[in-house]
This record gives structure tokens, sequence and C-alpha cells, in this order.
């Protein structure tokens, strides 16, 4: 069964922590590998660390990764990379990170916690608005008038950057009335009616089908994210990261990953 993780998830490692110490044989240390080894019924959890963007694919793809390991329980800690890197820096168990920049990923390569990262994915923005888009917004300039309420993600989250990016292409300065810490928190002012448009991917836009409505603009195609995905050097179940990995860069993988919209390397 696929299920997202808290925040810091380190809930159901922790526990599994704990209950190796009671028996003798685990460890206090929250990044040990015990927090991954095979439960009481045989089964292993292999930890996912993803971008927020990903939430929808990477489920799906954790669903075909457990009918091809029977045992195995793939868990997912979906937020900002950012916010996931510092996490993964700070000592959180995980196996596999994949990132929606290489900014953020490149966090946790210099403090050596992963190598080799492959870029699997290519993204970009739209901007989102509701169906019914009342500030009457047609074009990326549009999010500059002084009525209309903005919704972007933060800038050191890797949707804010890129958002970042586009304006500054464009030429445009726009005053958020809120910064978001990931895409799927920015997409929900959206859905909300609580602002007035968004800048947030593609996908997300997709993801959220009759919800809001997507309004592609030129000044994208200067501010499209890479996707970078790497197992992690400390990872407690370090064979399935790399088939996990190994699942998200095939075929069947990549098939996935463009039905929802992003873009092949």
């Amino acid at each position: 069964m696929v299920r997202r993780l808290s925040r810091w998830a380190v809930t159901v490692p922790l526990a599994l922590t704990l209950a190796a110490g009671l028996s003798g044989c685990g460890s206090s240390d929250p990044a040990a590998p015990a927090a991954s080894a095979p439960a009481g019924d045989g089964a292993t959890t292999l930890t996912v660390f993803a971008a927020a963007s990903l939430t929808g694919t990477f489920t799906e793809l954790g669903k075909t990764f457990e009918t091809a390991h029977p045992g195995t329980s793939v868990k997912f800690n979906f937020g900002s990379s950012a916010t996931l890197a510092q996490q993964i820096v700070q000592g959180a168990p995980a196996d596999v990170f994949a990132a929606a920049s290489p900014a953020t990923m490149k966090t946790v390569t210099d403090a050596s916690l992963a190598t080799g990262p492959a870029t699997f994915v290519r993204n970009k923005l739209q901007i989102a608005v509701p169906t019914d888009n009342p500030a009457k917004v047609d074009e990326l300039k549009d999010l500059a008038g002084p009525k209309v309420k903005v919704a972007l993600c933060a800038p050191q989250v890797p949707c804010g950057a890129a958002a970042a990016k586009a304006l500054e292409a464009a030429g445009l300065k726009v005053t958020p009335v809120t910064l978001e810490q990931d895409v799927k928190a920015t997409l929900t002012k959206v859905e909300l009616g609580e602002v007035d448009a968004a800048l947030v991917y593609k996908t997300d836009v997709l993801a959220a089908a009759d919800k809001v409505k997507g309004i592609a603009f030129p000044e994208a195609d200067k501010a499209i994210n890479d996707y970078p995905i790497a197992s992690l050097s400390k990872a407690p179940a370090p064979e399935l990261a790399k088939q996990f990995v190994g699942l998200v860069v095939s075929p069947e993988g990549t098939a996935v990953l463009t039905k929802a919209g992003f873009e092949a390397p």
C-alpha cells in the first residue's frame, strides 16, 4: 500500500527503530538502516522522498513497483524539494530522492549523500486560474495588475525559482498575496478561489482536471525545470532503491510521466 509520510517522514522508521531497540538489535539513530529492515511479516519498506509535483505519477509507479516486488511496501514523502533535501541532509531516513530541480538535488550530493543523479523528466509552468477566471487573466503580464491576487511558490522552492525566472524573462514585477511552500499548496489557493491566478507546473494543472484552467505562456520555455533522481548513499534498502530508480527512468516509467504532462529530458 502506498501512502504519504508526515513532514519529517520519520514516524514509521522511528517506530521500527524503537521496536528493534527493545529486542536488543536496534539503534537509537533515526537514520540507521534498521529503519527499513524487514518487518515481522517479512515485508520490506522502501522510502522515497519526492517533489510534490510527482505525487500522482510516483504513487502510480509505487503500486507498479510493489506488484513487481511482493512483500515490499513503498512509502512516499511528498513535499517541497528544498525541504526534503534539508531533511535528508539532517538525517531523515530515505532510500530515493527525486527533486524538481538540480539545485535542490545538489544540496544532497554536496553532502555526499547521493552520487550520479539522473535527469528523468522536465516540467514547465502554466498560469492556473479558477474555471470562471474572474480576473480575466489571459497572459503573463495580467498578473502584474494591481487588482489581481496572485499566489506563487516561495523563492527557495523549485516552482518559485522557475516563476521568478519566467517573470524576469518577461520583464515583469508581480507582488504575490501569498508564497507557498510547494506547488500543490500554491494550486490549492486557486482551487479554493482565494487567489485569481498562480504560477504552477503544467502537470499540476492537468492533474487538477476541471478544478482550474491552465494558460500557457511563452516565457515558460525559459524557465523549464529538470527533475533529477538518485538512490541515496545511506539508503536502508540500497538494492530496492536502485531498482526503483530503474523503474522511473525506464520506458514504462517515462510513459507514466509523459502521460501526466511531463516532458522527456
